[in-house]
C-alpha cells in the first residue's frame, strides 16, 4: 500500500514547492501547493508549512544563535522515520516541504530543513554545513547541520537526537566523516583538519534533491 509520503512525494513535482528569490533563498510558499496540503493531508499538515512561513518572518532579523535554536526545535518536533519506511527507498533526500508535510523523516532530512531555512533568514552559506557523521554511540551513520560563526570555530551541532545545540568540541559522540553546502565538499582529516575535494554537486542525492526544487518552478 502506498503510504502518504509516498503520494506526496509521486505528486510533489506537479506543484511549485519553492519561489526562490535572491542569493540567500528566502522562500516564499505558493497558494497551489498550501491548496493541494490542505486538501490531501488536511489542517494540520498545512499548518506546519504556515508556521514554517512564520517562523521564516519572525527570526529573520533575530539574534544568529536565537535563529538556530528557533530553526532547530521547530524541526526537531517531526518524528523520526527510516526512509525506506517513509518513502519506499533506502535513502532518500526530502525537501523541507516533503519532511512538513508529511511530518517525518531521517537525520538527512531534518539537517537538510535546518540547513534551507537558516539560508533562507540571511545565514551565509560560508557559516553553514551538513555534516555527515558516524554516531558513535549508537554505530551507525548519522547527519547533523554545523554552524560556523568564523572559519576556525568549535562549530555549534543542530541535531535531531537532541535539541540542545552544543559546541563540535562537547560531541565527543560523533565522528565527522565529510561535510558540504552550497558551496564545496570537505573530507575530514585525522587532527581535526578538513580537505576541500570539489563541489558538494559529487553527492548524487544532494543534486537531486536540489533538482526537485528547482524543477518544480519551470
Amino acid at each position: 500500500m502506498e503510504t502518504a509520503a509516498r503520494t506526496f512525494r509521486r505528486r510533489s513535482l506537479l506543484f511549485p514547492v519553492l519561489l526562490l528569490v535572491t542569493a540567500v533563498a528566502a522562500f516564499d510558499l505558493s497558494d497551489r501547493l498550501l491548496n493541494y496540503v490542505m486538501e490531501e493531508f488536511g489542517q494540520e499538515a498545512h499548518s506546519r508549512l504556515e508556521n514554517w512561513q512564520n517562523l521564516n518572518r519572525i527570526a529573520q532579523n533575530a539574534p544568529r544563535k536565537r535563529q538556530l535554536a528557533l530553526v532547530n526545535s521547530f524541526f526537531n518536533r517531526a518524528r523520526f522515520v527510516s526512509d525506506m519506511e517513509h518513502w519506499g527507498e533506502e535513502d532518500y533526500w526530502a525537501t523541507p516541504v516533503e519532511l512538513l508535510t508529511t511530518n517525518g523523516g531521517d537525520c538527512e532530512d531534518f539537517s537538510i530543513a535546518k540547513y534551507l531555512t537558516l539560508k533562507s533568514m540571511g545565514v551565509p552559506d560560508e557559516e553553514l554545513r551538513i555534516v555527515y557523521v558516524k554516531a558513535l554511540e549508537l554505530n551507525q551513520a548519522h547527519m547533523v547541520l554545523a554552524w560556523y560563526p568564523t572559519p576556525d570555530a568549535d562549530p555549534l551541532i543542530l541535531d535531531n537526537l537532541i535539541n540542545q545545540i552544543k559546541p563540535a568540541s562537547q560531541r565527543n559522540d560523533l565522528e565527522p566523516v565529510y561535510s558540504f553546502n552550497g558551496e564545496g565538499l570537505w573530507l575530514n582529516q585525522s587532527g581535526g583538519r578538513q580537505k576541500r575535494v570539489g563541489e558538494a554537486g559529487k553527492l548524487a542525492h544532494w543534486q537531486d534533491m536540489n533538482k526537485r526544487l528547482t524543477e518544480a518552478l519551470r
